[in-house]
């Protein structure tokens, strides 16, 4: 058996789309990672992302994956291909990071999570946003009990939809997208992390128009199909006895994020879980105004998450946001799902253990390993 590695971790990159820019922008800022490869099957769009990051090198991905010195890849490919290329990187003996969804069901998910526990391997999964000072700072918060213990959450994400403004809105509206899968992950890991893991779902769906037209960009106007539901609504039981209601859409007019949790004590007003920053406002029983509670802690962005895995590796510790949290998540989104197409509620059958928060001093940009 080889002695364990020292020192940064090595990480290569699968996918320069435009969600590699905040990745890269924020990893080769980091001294505990050491970005060596960005690959795509573009490779010419590869190499263009690898030289603007001052990365070494770019190319294919059998290329990437040849390198010896690289011990996470950070899969940025599309949802429909997470699970495949997730394979590949766990074959190659490197640990998978995937952004959301990491995988499109339950079956392949679990498979991916089984092949790393046999080879000895991570598998972790954005959003990496629940180690943000945002939500940090509210976790922080309901653990000290200043709300009580939590019993109700309270989820709106409301918009008309995103192809006004995207200029290649089509695959947020195919199999692995609509309002649920791009952005359930954000909220119901959050509500996770407050209220631990969801036992039961009942939800209800729809879609309000079958096709969409492009607003902007070159092809505006072009008219396409709309594949998923564009608008969730569920109920969901946690094993905790809490309960929460939560809504994704892409048919109000009316734009709206809200995440709240509330307790016998105090109501707590989170900041967007789709940042990294941001205030809560603690509202306690009998109170005429709000507290706001200012986030303390890192605000970097993407790639968080790849540091803090990079540092349990070395440290021989679970990550934070590990595989099992993001398959949970997975779950209850099918569930809502299967739930709205059955008519009743579902059982939701996996669990997650609540990840540790981060001390308040944590800290991207020390030099650590």
């Amino acid at each position: 058996m080889s002695p364990p590695r020292t020192g940064p971790v090595g990480v290569g990159v699968i996918g320069a789309g435009v969600i590699s820019h905040q990745y890269l922008e924020n990893l080769t800022r980091f001294p505990d990672v050491n970005v060596l490869f960005v690959a795509d099957l573009d490779v010419e769009r590869a190499k263009v992302q690898a030289e603007t990051f001052g990365v070494p090198r770019g190319g294919t991905v059998a290329e990437l994956l040849a390198v010896p010195e690289i011990e996470i890849v950070v899969n940025l490919t599309i949802p429909a291909a997470h699970v495949q290329v997730g394979e590949q990187i766990l074959a190659a003996g490197k640990h998978v990071w995937s952004e959301k969804p990491f995988a499109l069901d339950r079956e392949t998910g679990r498979q991916l999570l089984d092949e790393a526990a046999r080879l000895g391997l991570r598998v972790a999964s954005a959003p990496d946003t629940i180690l943000g000072a945002g939500l940090q700072n509210a976790q922080r918060t309901i653990e000290a009990g200043r709300i009580g213990t939590p019993r109700n959450g309270l989820v709106l994400f409301q918009s008309p939809g995103p192809e006004s403004w995207h200029p290649s809105p089509e695959f947020l509206f195919d199999v692995g997208a609509g309002p649920l899968f791009d952005m359930g992950p954000y909220y119901l890991t959050a509500l996770v992390q407050l209220l631990g893991p969801v036992a039961r779902a009942k939800g209800t769906s729809s879609t309000s128009r079958q096709t969409r037209v492009i607003g902007s960009g070159p092809r505006a106007g072009t008219e396409f199909d709309v594949r998923v539901p564009t608008h969730h609504g569920a109920l969901l039981e946690f094993a905790s006895g809490a309960a929460a209601q939560v809504t994704f859409s892409f048919e109000s007019h009316l734009k709206r994020t809200l995440l709240e949790v509330t307790g016998a004590d105090g109501t707590l007003v989170l900041p967007d879980p789709n940042t990294f920053d941001g205030a809560s406002h603690l509202w306690s029983a009998g109170a005429e105004e709000a507290e706001v509670l200012e986030a303390t802690g890192s605000t970097f962005s993407r790639g968080t998450g790849v540091l803090e895995l990079a540092r349990a590796i070395r440290a021989d510790r679970p990550e934070r946001a590990r595989g099992e949290l993001a398959y949970h998540v997975l779950d209850v989104m099918i569930s809502i799902g299967e739930s709205a197409e059955a008519g009743r509620a579902v059982d939701v059958l996996s669990t997650a253990v609540v990840p540790d928060t981060l001390p308040t001093d944590w800290d991207p940009t020390a030099s650590t390993l």
